[in-house]
């Protein structure tokens, strides 16, 4: 009797997740998130239906602007928005690109996990109903200059595991998250950057900036 109580209990409880809405699923997901680092595989497929190669990495988002996306394979980038500036770095290259992150990030769906009061600012959000095992919140941005022409976040049970979005040109990527960690204590130079010695800058790097090595 007791199991069969236990069974019905872990049955209800699962279809009340299910009937959960995607919304409901992202606000349950950043509720009290500072910061969180995770993994990613990502990859892009072209508007004639052609798929790029697949890379993969780490990533790190911290309240209220700062990110690291951290390339690993099959070549190495390392992006960090630090607040002020966005910076790229392309050791392959030996480049440096830099540009000011309120104009490179304003848009992004990765601003609203730590900070989701940006979800009704910057975009449309709608229910994308579920598929491919995932529900789905469709987002479509504001303004007319975003970089991007829609994107879905795909969520299991109250976590985000893929994130899929289409540019202007008609390419799509999708983005596939593991390893999340919640509100981790990050190193202190996780969201700071200085172009290594050596290497081209391009962009607008003004004095003012405030730049550290990257760690790992």
């Amino acid at each position: 009797m007791r199991a069969m109580v236990g069974m019905l209990a872990l049955l209800f409880a699962t279809g009340a997740l299910a009937a959960e809405p995607a919304r409901a699923r992202l606000e349950a997901f950043a509720r009290s998130l500072q910061s969180i680092s995770g993994s990613f595989e990502q990859s892009v497929t072209d508007a004639n239906g052609h798929r790029g190669d697949e890379s993969r990495g780490t990533l790190a988002l911290q309240a209220p602007r700062q990110m690291r996306w951290q390339t690993t394979a099959p070549f190495e980038q390392t992006i960090v928005a630090d607040g002020s500036k966005v910076w790229v770095y392309e050791p392959d290259l030996e480049q440096v690109s830099v540009r000011n992150q309120s104009a490179a990030e304003a848009h992004s769906p990765l601003t609203v996990l730590t900070d989701l009061g940006q979800l009704d600012q910057q975009f449309s959000s709608s229910e994308g109903g579920t598929h491919d095992g995932l529900v789905w919140l469709k987002l479509e941005p504001r303004a007319n200059d975003a970089e991007f022409a829609n994107a879905e976040l795909g969520f299991e049970g109250d976590q985000l595991r893929q994130m899929r979005f289409a540019d202007q040109l008609g390419n799509q990527t999708l983005i596939r998250f593991g390893d999340w960690k919640r509100n981790p204590t990050l190193p202190a130079g996780t969201f700071k950057f200085v172009p290594p010695k050596g290497v081209d800058v391009v962009g607008d790097a003004k004095p003012d900036a405030e730049v550290f090595p990257v760690k790992d």
